[in-house]
């Protein structure tokens, strides 16, 4: 898990699959998601988790019009795949993974 400044974005996502986690630090479904994808990164080697804490990064957010945290964007080679809202558990996240392997 990286955590990356509005500077770093782009690189970060450019090469292979990269689930990005909008997330506030204030947010309850942020704080019961991020163990769980952290869970699931350390078990799946296929994908990188980067998150983007809204607060300190509002441009990014602007960017991506996010509306509500957590939002959860899906990027292959730094083209997105999908996005999610919301909480889910990690299997549900794994599958949405799968889009984009």
């Amino acid at each position: 898990m990286k955590k990356v400044t509005t500077k770093e974005f782009d690189a970060a996502i450019k090469e292979g699959v990269v689930l990005v986690d909008f997330y506030a630090e204030w947010c309850g479904p942020c704080q019961m998601l991020g163990p769980e994808l952290e869970a699931l990164e350390s078990e799946d080697q296929n994908f990188t988790l980067v998150k983007v804490d809204i607060d300190q990064e509002p441009e990014l957010a602007q960017r991506f019009k996010v509306m509500s945290v957590p939002s959860l964007f899906l990027f292959k080679d730094g083209e997105e795949v999908a996005t999610a809202m919301g909480f889910h558990p990690k299997e549900e996240m794994r599958n949405f993974i799968k889009q984009a392997l």
